[in-house]
């Protein structure tokens, strides 16, 4: 059952609505687009993230057990799931993104703890190793046609490596007395108290973060939006005087 907030995506700080709408509750996600100087508002949508993949991999070993979606297609499933609900709660003329992100390693999705036990287990099992991050991106076109809508909808996913450093209990335990790991995918955030963390990462560096800029400009342009068209006017604006 999908759960939708009541309050409408708005942007106080701007006198005017973004055209991006981003799916998406992530204090990460935002800090992103915002210091890309993307504008943008948001409406997080509140999914029962676990049915739907349960129902996915049902409905993939009852008919093709050899096409029980990998990690990579989960996340874009959930990416696709949470642009189409907050797409129809909002009221039009949007581009709408939906994101979502899992930890892979040894071939094990590794999603949100959500409990402190889960969270310290999880990062012994990964310290010292290298995991897989993968994070979905899902856009719908949900402008007018006479403002250039196309109606697509689509999704592609972006993946990087992470490699762990080799904790010792005393650090994990002390993380995960922050509650930070709980309700992040992999247990971790390179943005924040985890940083010290982590290593090395190979392949695109946003993806640790949930939402590749790299990989949402490809995606714009294919409905015929420059990434640069979504920049925030104040700070593109040549300072005055001079």
């Amino acid at each position: 059952m999908t759960t939708l907030p009541t309050a409408p995506p708005t942007a106080p700080e701007l006198d005017h609505e973004p055209l991006l709408l981003l799916a998406s509750a992530s204090a990460g996600r935002r800090a992103t687009l915002r210091a890309a100087g993307i504008e943008h508002s948001t409406l997080p949508v509140d999914l029962d993230e676990d049915g739907i993949l349960a129902a996915a991999r049902e409905r993939a070993a009852a008919g093709a057990p050899e096409e029980v979606p990998t990690a990579a297609e989960e996340v874009l499933l959930l990416a696709r799931e949470k642009a189409h609900a907050a797409t129809s709660r909002s009221e039009g003329g949007y581009v709408v993104l939906g994101c979502d992100s899992m930890l892979e390693l040894d071939g094990e999705v590794i999603g949100k703890p959500h409990t402190a036990e889960r969270a310290a287990a999880r990062w012994r099992a990964m310290r010292g190793r290298t995991g897989v991050l993968h994070s979905g991106h899902w856009i719908v076109d949900d402008r007018d046609a006479v403002d250039g809508g196309t109606g697509a909808t689509f999704g592609a996913t972006a993946s990087c490596e992470i490699t762990f450093a080799a904790l010792d209990d005393e650090e994990i335990d002390a993380y995960v007395a922050t509650g930070e790991p709980l309700g992040v995918a992999g247990g971790f955030t390179i943005d924040g108290m985890a940083g010290p963390f982590i290593e090395r990462i190979e392949g695109d560096p946003h993806a640790v973060v949930g939402l590749s800029l790299p990989l949402l400009r490809r995606m714009l342009a294919e409905i015929g939006i420059g990434v640069h068209e979504l920049w925030d006017e104040a700070r593109t604006a040549p300072p005055a005087g001079g």
